[in-house]
């Protein structure tokens, strides 16, 4: 299959060690990177996210969804979300993202920043819920933000700019060596959504 006219199997891994990370780029056409991020924004069921930190609920500005092929329940954060079943539109963007990634997915937790100073924390995606060493497929929409890498012991860290329309890939031992986050920005004012999709072990 011809994916936006280029061999989206030549990439490099991010990481100099203990994991890998592939960035593929932009993978469709920005009108339809942008014709997604309208559907995303104004028809997926978001809801803020809450978390429970030190016995304290902590509500967030960033808003999730979580969508699977069953009502799997994923915990993080000390708190418990029920998926919701696919759509279309989500499972024509799994497609693409197993194509080109060569991986298979049962579910994605979605987040959408609405601008700059919204953002996520040092962490790992490791929850007991998830596969382990499983592949984290990571697609975004709108404004390009930095992803940055941290190793948890030498503490070296890398950065990407993600692209509107782009596909990132984590897997190996990327989650036990790794911690991963979203700077926040105050240059940024136009929203972006990520998708990560992932695998769940019921």
């Amino acid at each position: 299959m011809d994916l936006f006219n280029k061999d989206l199997g030549d990439t490099i891994n991010l990481l100099p060690k203990d994991g890998e990370v592939n960035y593929y780029g932009k993978i469709m056409p920005s009108a339809k990177a942008l014709s997604y991020l309208d559907y995303l924004l104004n028809e997926i069921q978001w809801n803020n996210d809450v978390a429970i930190i030190f016995g304290k609920r902590i509500v967030t500005k960033r808003k999730v969804a979580w969508y699977a092929e069953e009502p799997f329940n994923y915990t993080y954060s000390n708190t418990t979300k029920i998926a919701l079943l696919w759509t279309k539109e989500l499972l024509e963007l799994k497609k693409i993202v197993e194509d080109i990634s060569g991986e298979t997915f049962n579910s994605c937790l979605l987040n959408l920043y609405h601008n700059g100073t919204e953002g996520m924390a040092w962490h790992s995606d490791a929850e007991k819920d998830l596969k382990k060493n499983g592949a984290i497929a990571s697609m975004s929409f709108g404004a390009e933000r930095k992803f940055a890498f941290k190793h948890k012991v030498s503490k070296v860290t890398i950065s990407k700019i993600l692209e509107n329309g782009s596909l990132l890939v984590m897997k190996g031992t990327t989650q036990t060596h790794w911690l991963h986050r979203l700077p926040p920005t105050k240059v940024v004012s136009k929203p972006r959504v990520n998708l990560t999709f992932r695998t769940i072990e019921s």
